[in-house]
């Protein structure tokens, strides 16, 4: 599904001077039909009781959902956010977490990804959906 010429350092170069740089989230995986990024919980990431933010968990999902959506498109189209849901179901104090994107349902005007945001011991942090637009570029 992804194209193959996409590379793990493409994508971190493109998110470069962006939200995502700024948080320290790194993409780490591609495949097939998936991609993987890890975010450190860091004074960036944390909230004011030292709990990950779960408005950074959202970031890393959004980032995962938008990267995705926008590989599986031709050049005469783009993608952006519609709507994004997020349940925080485990907090997270140190360490990294992890997150992986899979599609739900790619059509022509609108895609569902699945994001599940998982610490290093694998137990499920976050699960998020996002619905993307896909718009075509104006000519």
């Amino acid at each position: 599904m992804f194209p193959k010429n996409v590379t793990i350092t493409g994508l971190n170069e493109f998110c470069k001077n962006t939200a995502v740089s700024h948080l320290d989230i790194d993409f780490v995986e591609i495949g097939e039909d998936y991609l993987v990024a890890e975010m450190p919980v860091s004074e960036k990431t944390k909230q004011s009781l030292g709990l990950l933010h779960g408005g950074a968990s959202v970031l890393l999902a959004e980032t995962l959902g938008s990267v995705a959506a926008s590989l599986v498109l031709d050049k005469s189209q783009f993608a952006v956010g519609l709507e994004i849901n997020a349940n925080h179901l485990k907090s997270a104090r140190d360490g990294k977490v992890i997150g992986k994107v899979t599609p739900i349902h790619i059509g022509k005007s609108t895609h569902l990804w699945e994001i599940r945001i998982t610490n290093e011991a694998g137990q499920l942090i976050t699960i998020s959906k996002i619905t993307m637009a896909i718009l075509d570029h104006k000519k």
